[in-house]
């Protein structure tokens, strides 16, 4: 959600083949041979031994933090007493007979996700009003005293469980309606809610502490420390983000990740989240069903998140009746399917590779392990070299998408890199960036050759790519064009 001070607040937490194609005119689809068998993705050999480990001088993610970046994607939903007001900020003041959805399906928030290849759910148990939505014995300000009566927690939590979907929780620091808030006795109330939701509701892969507040208000000297000891003791596998120690704010809530992006803050694995609403609202309102961002703007959100190293955590608020919204759904598995054709002829798998030097000439880190389709296998040098290229021989293909992952279990290394193609005789630089991380994304103008190189220009330390990938995105008018020479 939203907020004035999470930029203060997380200050806190830190102190603490291709296709030949005939055009025939501008208004006929174009028609395109089926591209070479060659360009498909592989299947990871299961009879491969995974690379061997190499010495990690560098923070590393804990095994919980290395599984949510694979993740890549994750649904919230934002649902509650706003849903029925209008508002994203509600006062507190708000009645609980207002909250009476007609159709409360979290089936469906599940299904939808699921198809649409979000891997986990985060849902508003409580948002800065107050009004919670599980029978709290904290407060009478719940579902218990609404028309609906039900535990909405426990039946989201039920669908994500009965579907093997992570299940997340997003609970905010600020709670307006508290009469104790701004003396010691709030964090007990805090700690007793919080207490509820971590016991009750089975495990949970993410806590969501939302630092926003109000302005002009006295913040509450939240005791940071004691609520994630509780959430240590009572759910010891859930990542506490935002207004916790191990996931940390992008910094807006645009779903746009800096260029640059370190997983490694002050010596500490400190991965970043982008937050984003799929409306101009956070909670659902009647006349945004029209202004659901476009399918390009779902595209470009997945490449300038999970392709700068972060994690999508995309909103799609439920309305009144209890679902997500139509429109919303449209929209997501539009967005499944244009990553799915984006990413689904990989030009680069299986292609021959060499390498400026290869660690030790093992043949578990050898270069051909970046195009093997195997997430446990790199290619690594030397402990002593930090800069080298790989080179991966096309035969003849096309590409405008190149896509790089470092072996992120060893830390994250690579400070500089850029990629060249063999054209007319020479290397030419079709791209560079600065950090990998988990994933790094770059599109090309339309690039045509016979061989790309990946070089790597500086590291902390001995680089690790675990893939290169090389795709053709040819959206409507450009999805034919001119055959290779």
């Amino acid at each position: 959600m939203p907020g004035f001070a999470r930029t203060g607040m997380l200050l806190a937490v830190l102190a603490l083949g291709l296709a030949a194609c005939d055009v025939e005119s501008a208004m006929t689809p174009p028609v395109c041979e089926e591209a070479p068998a060659a360009s498909a993705r592989l299947v990871p050999d299961p009879t491969r031994a995974p690379s061997p480990p190499i010495p990690t001088p560098l923070p590393v993610p804990s095994p919980q933090q290395l599984a949510w970046q694979e993740q890549e994607m994750l649904l919230f939903v934002h649902f509650g007493i706003n849903t029925f007001t209008g508002n994203d900020w509600g006062t507190g003041k708000e009645s609980p007979l207002l909250f009476n959805p007609s159709a409360l399906d979290p089936r469906q928030w599940v299904q939808t996700a699921r198809a649409a290849g979000f891997n986990g759910l985060i849902f508003t148990a409580k948002h800065i009003d107050g009004f919670s939505l599980w029978p709290t014995r904290a407060t009478n300000h719940s579902v218990s005293n609404s028309l609906w009566k039900r535990d909405v927690v426990r039946e989201v939590a039920d669908a994500c469980h009965e579907a093997d979907l992570p299940f997340g929780l997003y609970f905010p620091l600020w709670d307006r309606r508290a009469p104790s808030y701004g003396t010691p006795a709030y964090d007990d109330f805090f700690v007793d809610q919080l207490t509820e939701l971590l016991t009750g509701y089975g495990p949970l892969f993410e806590v969501w502490l939302d630092g926003a507040h109000g302005e002009g208000i006295d913040i509450h000297p939240y005791d940071l420390r004691r609520y994630w000891q509780t959430i240590r003791e009572h759910q010891p596998e859930a990542l506490i983000a935002n207004g916790g120690p191990d996931v940390r704010w992008v910094g807006n809530e645009k779903g746009t990740a800096p260029e640059t992006l370190w997983s490694e803050v002050d010596g500490n694995w400190y991965p970043a989240e982008c937050d984003v609403p799929n409306r101009p609202s956070w909670f659902w309102r009647p006349n945004e069903n029209d202004h659901v961002k476009s399918l390009e703007e779902h595209v470009a959100l997945y490449f300038s998140s999970v392709g700068r190293n972060c994690t999508l955590l995309l909103n799609v608020p439920a309305n009144t009746d209890g679902v997500l919204p139509e429109p919303d759904v449209r929209r997501l598995l539009e967005f499944r399917a244009a990553l799915d054709r984006i990413f689904a002829d990989d030009l680069a798998a299986g292609r021959p590779v060499t390498a400026s030097a290869t660690r030790a000439d093992h043949p578990g880190w050898q270069p051909q392990n970046v195009v093997d389709g195997d997430p446990a296998t790199f290619w690594t040098t030397d402990d002593d070299v930090a800069e080298g290229w790989i080179e991966i021989d096309l035969g003849r293909a096309r590409f405008n998408v190149v896509e790089i992952e470092e072996a992120l279990a060893y830390g994250q290394r690579v400070e500089a890199y850029r990629v060249e193609a063999w054209t007319d005789g020479a290397w030419r630089t079709v791209s560079r960036g600065t950090t990998i991380g988990h994933k790094k994304l770059d599109r090309t103008e339309l690039v045509v050759t016979s061989k790309v190189r990946l070089v790597i220009e500086g590291a902390r330390a001995n680089p690790a790519i675990r893939h290169v990938g090389l795709y053709f995105d040819a959206p409507d008018a450009e999805a034919c064009l001119p055959p290779a020479p």
